[in-house]
């Protein structure tokens, strides 16, 4: 695999998994050490912050469609089974 790859491996096990990556004193070494690796950490985070809003955001529309087909009217899905 690439470097740039197993690095943003390393990243997405580490935000994901948490300790289970590497212990927290290896990461925070590898932090040190690698003075690039903290704002990559910290954009990778942005990101997944990002899609999760995008995601819940997509969520409430679909939702709010949802609701409104359902209930446009007052018994709305009544007069749908029964139109008469």
């Amino acid at each position: 695999m690439r470097p740039e790859l197993e690095r943003l491996h390393l990243i997405e096990q580490q935000l994901l998994q948490g300790p289970a990556a590497l212990p927290s004193s290896s990461w925070r070494l590898r932090q040190l050490l690698d003075g690039e690796l903290a704002a990559d950490t910290l954009a990778q985070q942005r990101l997944y912050h990002g899609l999760r809003l995008a995601g819940r955001q997509q969520l409430r529309h679909e939702l709010r469609l949802i609701h409104a087909r359902l209930y446009e009217g007052r018994f709305a899905w009544l007069r749908r089974l029964w139109p008469g």
